[in-house]
């Protein structure tokens, strides 16, 4: 977070017309076609001479709304059965989408010619091509278009598509932002009853089966279902709510203020979930190896046509997917809505309510992992040293693997000799780094140990290729109360760079110091989705934007996650380079907006918020 706010001046500084670039990106992925709010929307200078129907149209957007009929209940009952996407492959067209807009976005601007509005060269050609951006259509269009909710069995696609926004001249009176807004939180809606589909696929099909039920003990079936029940039972409830919120009018006033609510008082139920991960996945591959009548028959119902070819395990990791995806679209609301205004102060307190959520999630699936493997690491250790002890509820593993220490003085027969190295095994801690050296029957002598808040790394340069990838480990005080240097060489630069920036986290990277003020750094975003398979990895979904802090010639690259700030090492053919600066820097910029702190008019308005949700229920 200091890095993302050292660099939100510079992206306040950038030029107010790059400020739509990102989220026109988003419009477009959201099925806005170029050029269709001009033309449906007279919120760009358009006059009553233009539009008749704005004649006797009323001065504020409240005198508006009350002109509008609220939905019919039953209208929406059937838009959300109309919903035939899967809830997977609902997620899979958005962020696929979204990856492509922002994809073509980047090639228009780096192209830079064609008039791009967000260009700072020759202004006055802009305006004078405003006639010609019609031709510009055909290049989107052979974009997949996002039509979340477009197959044989819906009808519509947009919130602006409904039949009774179309008919109801809602598209001539708000401005072109207000609908922007609109359709966030309408996908935020349509995407919990898509949601809302899956999970009653998983426990219809799946849990419910009478022969599954046979084949399975209780307690299986326990571990493998865990509280899906009362997670889809929440889930009901909160969509019935955001049903009746759509059902007051079709204009929708708020979502967030419902999110905010539930992620407070009902959302637990997924941190139980979640946390049974680990033994969730764990047993699921116990049932598929050691019980070919589950393997079968699971087999058998993962082909019913219900299904859509996805198989048990993307069903089971639904509620996990969902509270992280409500966050993200909590942030494209809040993007979108008012600065100061009521709307930001109920998304900002959905967003925080959210994160509380998702953090509690991610900490009880790795406590569950982390306890087995600090039991296992404490089993394998044999201690030449004093002993230290491992287990502890607030450690964790960061990094471990083999490095090769520099032995002998560094002279021309030492570097000829076959021991100028020799092999040691590293375990490293949040809080502590033990030296080993492996020994027969999988077992781990430790000689020297250091608090990891006593390590510095510094690495060598220019040595020539036998000393390639050596590094200095300097461990300030060791078991012994003395100062101690090892000389350690990686099998390869990025496993170097990785163990340096593991062992010292606040050392100054390639691109940007961690605490330093620069303006601007490189950014990516995630086109393939990868699984972190080491501690010090970051997992990636797609569309996540990351900026570099660090990479390697070999391939792989330290980033920090924008919406979330984690950060990590993932492989650089997993993602594309955002080349674009004004890109960059209204990414910064909006990341800057969802995560900044609570200021005294928040906390003084937010009782005003709640009162007035409990007015509107």
């Amino acid at each position: 977070m200091e890095l993302l706010a050292a660099a939100f001046n510079a992206a306040c500084a950038v030029d107010h017309d790059s400020s739509t670039s990102e989220s026109d990106a988003r419009d477009s992925a959201a099925g806005h076609l170029p050029g269709s709010e001009s033309s449906s929307t007279p919120g760009n200078g358009a006059t009553p001479e233009e539009f008749p129907a704005l004649a006797d149209s009323p001065a504020t957007l409240t005198e508006a709304l009350q002109m509008i009929h609220p939905i019919p209940a039953d209208s929406w009952r059937n838009l959300i059965e109309q919903i035939g996407l899967l809830y997977q492959e609902y997620r899979d067209k958005s962020t696929l989408q979204e990856i492509e807009t922002r994809r073509q976005q980047d090639a228009e601007i780096q192209g830079g010619a064609d008039g791009c509005p967000s260009s700072e060269e020759a202004p006055e050609e802009d305006e004078g091509e405003e006639e010609e951006e019609p031709a510009s259509p055909p290049e989107r269009k052979a974009l997949p278009h996002i039509c979340l909710l477009s197959n044989p069995h819906s009808r519509f696609n947009l919130w602006q598509d409904l039949p009774e926004i179309q008919s109801s001249g809602v598209l001539d009176i708000l401005q072109p932002e207000e609908i922007r807004l609109q359709e966030a939180m309408f996908e935020l809606i349509t995407s919990e009853a898509s949601y809302y589909k899956s999970l009653n696929l998983l426990v219809s099909h799946f849990m419910e089966n009478e022969r599954l039920k046979k084949i399975l003990h209780p307690s299986e079936a326990h571990i493998l279902f865990s509280n899906v029940l009362d997670v889809m039972a929440v889930s009901e409830r909160f969509l019935l709510e955001l049903e009746r919120r759509m059902e007051e009018n079709i204009v929708i006033s708020d979502v967030c203020d419902i999110v905010y609510r539930y992620a407070a008082e009902h959302f637990s139920v997924y941190i139980t979930y979640v946390s049974n991960q680990t033994y969730q996945e764990r047993t699921y591959k116990q049932l598929l190896q050691e019980k070919a009548a589950f393997r079968e028959l699971i087999a058998q119902l993962e082909l019913d046509p219900k299904c859509r070819g996805l198989p048990l395990s993307s069903f089971l990791i639904l509620p996990f997917q969902r509270i992280t995806r409500l966050k993200l679209l909590v942030q494209n609301i809040l993007k979108r809505v008012e600065e100061r205004s009521e709307r930001e102060g109920t998304a900002l307190d959905a967003h925080k309510e959210l994160e509380l959520v998702v953090k509690a999630c991610n900490e009880g699936v790795r406590k569950m992992s982390r306890t087995e493997q600090m039991i296992s690491i404490q089993k394998k250790m044999e201690f030449k040293i004093k002993s230290v002890p491992i287990i502890s509820h607030s450690r964790w593993l960061l990094k471990q693997g083999e490095l090769q220490q520099m032995s002998g003085p560094k002279t021309s027969r030492t570097l000829r000799t076959k021991k100028l190295f020799r092999e040691i095994y590293l375990f490293l801690f949040n809080d502590l780094l033990v030296i080993c050296r492996q020994i027969p029957g999988d077992k781990y002598q430790v000689f020297d140990s250091a608090p990891r808040g006593l390590l510095r790394a510094e690495e060598l340069e220019d040595q020539g290729q036998t000393l390639a990838n050596v590094f200095i480990l300097r461990l300030l005080e060791n078991s012994d109360d003395r100062e101690a240097t090892y000389m350690l060489k990686a099998s390869s630069q990025s496993e170097m760079k990785r163990w340096m920036t593991s062992l010292a986290p606040n050392r100054r990277t390639k691109f940007v110091s961690f605490t330093s003020r620069l303006l601007d750094c490189p950014q990516v975003q995630c086109v393939h989705p990868y699984v972190a398979q080491q501690p010090d990895e970051l997992t990636l979904e797609l569309a996540d934007i990351l900026n570099i802090l660090d990479k390697t010639e070999d391939g792989w690259i330290f980033g920090e996650r924008l919406h979330d700030q984690e950060r990590g090492w993932f492989p650089s053919n997993m993602t594309e380079e955002i080349l674009n600066p004004k890109i960059r820097s209204q990414n910064l910029k909006e990341c800057i907006r969802v995560h900044k702190m609570d200021d005294p008019q928040r906390s003084q308005n937010k009782d005003r918020r709640k009162l007035g949700s409990r007015n509107r229920q």
